[in-house]
């Protein structure tokens, strides 16, 4: 037999690895932003790692940024309102319940998409999405334990919930817009947009604005750097890495930050555990045999592959 065909699990090109560091990347962020709300009201660490972002891809894009059009415009504030509802409420979801759970909870938004796409736009889901919807409303429900069995959902529950909500239509307003706009330009102005508006929730949401922690900056500044790096890497690998084997890969973040929440300490009951793996299941079935593969890094922006 054929070493290139050897098993997934066995046998990982370089490309591969990298995308495999890149998912244990974002496993990771649930965990430090879950620290961060230590020092930080949501919303304030919410403008301040969206504004690190937008640096970062601003520094990036200079050249490109001037020619920046109404409609990329158009399209920048509504993915960047989008972004603020998804990670907004993901991150006042961290305040009360585990990191690993929030990634479980968010890993939603795949099957959830085809779901929008069905609901608003009246695109029925073919049936391996159909499938995953299924599974990733049992997975949620045992994940959230006996008292998702009653849909009485904790408030940290329902604001992860309805964040996932968010991404998918984040990833539904982006496939609007796909092939009319520059990414890059875009891309700065859905981070500009998300950081803006988080500041303005500051207020209204009653937070105090907090004082110098090292621990607030190392994180916001270490989220935008990552950010740029995993989309750069992304364009790389995805290069040489199809498209199938790519989102099998990226269904492995909310495992990844399971396995750092545990290491931190925290514990999933058994059926929870159940929960969770039905969940991945869900996403990896919902992305089969689709017309093309969409991949959200840790601030929002997006890669797209056509499937042969």
């Amino acid at each position: 037999m054929n070493t290139s065909n050897s098993s997934f699990f066995l046998r990982l090109s370089k490309a591969e690895c990298v995308l495999v560091l890149i998912t244990m990347i974002w496993g990771g962020t649930f965990i430090l932003v879950q620290h961060a709300m230590n020092v930080s009201g949501p919303m304030f660490f919410v403008g301040l790692r969206f504004a690190a972002a937008a640096l970062v891809v601003g520094a990036l894009s200079l050249r490109t940024l001037r020619d920046l059009t109404l409609l990329e415009l158009k399209a920048g504030c509504f993915i960047g309102t989008a972004i603020l509802f998804g990670y907004g409420l993901q991150t006042i979801g961290l305040q009360t319940i585990l990191s690993s759970q929030s990634a479980f909870i968010t890993a939603l938004y795949v099957p959830f998409v085809p779901l929008l796409q069905w609901l608003v736009m009246g695109q029925r889901p073919g049936l391996m999405p159909s499938i995953g919807i299924m599974l990733a409303f049992g997975g949620l429900m045992l994940l959230t334990g006996p008292a998702g069995a009653s849909l009485n959902f904790s408030p940290g529950e329902i604001a992860t919930l309805i964040g996932a909500i968010a991404i998918a239509a984040e990833i539904i307003l982006i496939s609007a817009y796909a092939g009319q706009v520059n990414i890059r330009r875009v891309t700065f102005v859905q981070l500009v947009t998300a950081s803006l508006l988080a500041f303005l929730m500051v207020v209204p949401m009653g937070e105090a604005l907090p004082g110098f922690s090292w621990l607030l900056l190392l994180t916001t500044v270490g989220l935008g750097l990552s950010s740029a790096v995993i989309q750069l890497a992304m364009n790389w690998a995805q290069k040489s890495v199809s498209p199938t084997r790519a989102t099998l890969i990226y269904a492995g973040e909310p495992v990844w930050a399971g396995v750092i929440g545990r290491i931190a300490g925290e514990r999933f009951p058994p059926f929870a555990m159940f929960g969770a793996a039905l969940i991945v299941l869900a996403v990896i079935v919902s992305e089969m045999k689709r017309g093309s593969t969409k991949v959200v890094d840790t601030e929002g922006s997006v890669e797209q592959n056509s499937q042969g």
